[in-house]
Order: C-alpha cells, then structure tokens, then sequence
C-alpha cells in the first residue's frame, strides 16, 4: 500500500521529463543551422544578349588571267602568300616563242624569248592557284585568285525577326573557335533576304589586322535590352516557385538568420539578375549557395 500511493508522482514525473525532453528536440531542430554562402548586391551595367553566326568572307577578289595562250615557265607564288601589287605571279612562255625554242638553239643570232611576266593588280592574299609549272594556258584562262585583305569581313545572319535589334553603325563582338574576342562594327546590310531562311545579311568590320581564313564561322552577340545602371544580383540568389510565376531571396538579417524576401526581377542572362524591386543596400547579404529548399525564416551558418 505504500509503494501504490508514489505510483501516481512517478507518473507525472515522467511525463514531465518526456516534455522537457521534446521541447528540447524540437527546439535543437528548429536552430539546425545550414551552410550557405552570401554576395552582396551590385549596381552595374547589364544587358539581355542574342547569339548568331556570321561567316567570314573577301567581299573583293581580283582574278589574275593569262592574256595569250602559252606555258607557264615559272611560279612565284604559292596558296596563302601575301602578295603587294606589282609583285611578279607568272612567267608564261607563248607557243610560238616555245615551237621556235629549237631553231633558236642552232642559230646563235635568232633571239627570241616570248616571254610574258604576269604581276598582281592589287595587294592582298593568294587563295587560290590554278596553274603550275608547264601547264598549258589559253588566252583567258585563270592562273590565280588574289583575295584583297581589306576586303577581309564578316557576314552575319539575322533571322527578319529580330532585324529591328541590329543597325548599321552599332558595335559588337566575334568569338572566334578559339576564344579569341574581336571587336567589330556594323558597317552595312545586303537588300536581299533568302527565300528558304528568311535572314537577311549584314557586313561586320572586325577591329583586327591579324591575317583570318575564309569561311570562319565565329558567334556574334548582339544586345536587345540593356541597362547601364541596375540592380544586379548573382543569378543564384533568386528562387522560383513551381510555376516560375514568384520570386524571391534569402536575405541575411544578423549572421545566423535568412529571411526569405519577395522580389520582382527585371533583365536575366546566365549569370546575372536585375532586381527592381524591393532595393537593397549595398551591405545587404543574400545567400547565393545553399538557399534551396530554405523556410521563410532559416538558421544558417556562413562558409567561405
């Protein structure tokens, strides 16, 4: 009998301690800390881009021609050369001067050579070479093709579409396939528009004197919506809901809490976003890493 009137106070002093003990669980749970890294906001320059192709060409090519039927006796040049004008392609030697060659060879006092020198009409770079050595050529038949260096542009394709984002006179860039970056300039457009591609062509000067091959495809990206000055947050700070319809950010308010901070976002490109609003100070954190998946309010723990 007395063991049976204590029965009931241990009871309640177990309950008592399995409270303690979940409040304690739960109250460890709800300060869980997660890693996260932060940035800060930047007001800078940003700008929406698209991307196209243009091909690189020699909008002038001389054609070098032979003026008489012949053979061709010697050869200066190669495929690639740089060449000024003047300089000397072709010796070609007429077929008359070439059926005499033999009597000349008896008659010490019959001179005749039929020699023509063929020299180039303009500056520029040897890109093709149709005849060699001992060839045979008729009046009028192509020896070379001197492509003008300063000819030297790329030819962009813009689908009609978007013609209203390029204009002539504007700046871009040309990455080239091996990451070079080249400054160019819009210097014209072609009147025409391809039937099967709807695109409409223009002309891009690069600002490079370095020697470029014919037919370099190279990526332009030309600008259709930017700011010079902008609220601009790493692209990993904004969040999204299912239906990609809100947005927001974790903002830090002391160094061990996020809160989560509705935004409306403005221009976007791969990396970077433009917030309108709210506006955040200049020493305003937001987390940039660890963010997914973070209540409204959040305990966090910042890493480098």
């Amino acid at each position: 009998m007395k063991h049976t009137k204590y029965l009931p106070l241990l009871l309640i002093t177990a309950l008592l301690c399995n409270c303690k003990s979940k409040e304690t669980t739960e109250e460890a749970a709800s300060k869980a800390t997660t890693p996260v890294t932060v940035t800060t906001v930047q007001n800078t320059a940003i700008g929406e881009e698209i991307t196209l192709n243009a091909v690189s060409v020699f909008q002038q090519k001389n054609i070098v021609k032979a003026t008489s039927g012949g053979y061709v006796e010697k050869v200066f040049v190669k495929i690639g050369d740089v060449v000024q004008a003047g300089k000397v392609l072709y010796i070609l030697k007429t077929k008359e001067a070439e059926a005499l060659r033999n009597l000349a060879q008896k008659d010490s006092t019959f001179h005749i050579k039929g020699e023509m020198i063929v020299r180039a009409p303009a500056a520029g770079v040897i890109t093709e070479l149709a005849k060699s050595m001992n060839d045979y050529v008729a009046d009028g038949d192509e020896l070379c093709i001197i492509s003008q260096q300063n000819s030297f542009a790329f030819q962009l394709s813009v689908p009609f579409e978007q013609n209203k984002y390029v204009h002539v006179g504007g700046s871009c860039n040309l990455l080239l396939p091996d990451s070079t970056l080249v400054p160019g300039t819009i210097i014209s457009k072609l009147a025409t528009v391809d039937a099967v591609s709807q695109t409409q062509n223009y002309i891009i000067k690069p600002a490079s004197k370095r020697y470029l091959p014919e037919n370099l495809v190279a990526t332009v990206q030309i600008t259709i919506n930017g700011k010079q000055h902008a609220q601009v947050v790493d692209k990993n700070c904004v969040l999204t809901d299912e239906t990609v319809e809100k947005f927001w950010v974790m903002k830090l308010i002391n160094d061990s809490t996020a809160v989560k901070v509705p935004v409306i976002k403005g221009i976007s490109t791969d990396t970077r976003v433009e917030i309108l609003s709210p506006k955040f100070g200049k020493d305003d954190r937001l987390v940039n890493a660890g963010n997914y998946g973070l209540p409204d309010t959040a305990y966090v723990k910042i890493g480098k």
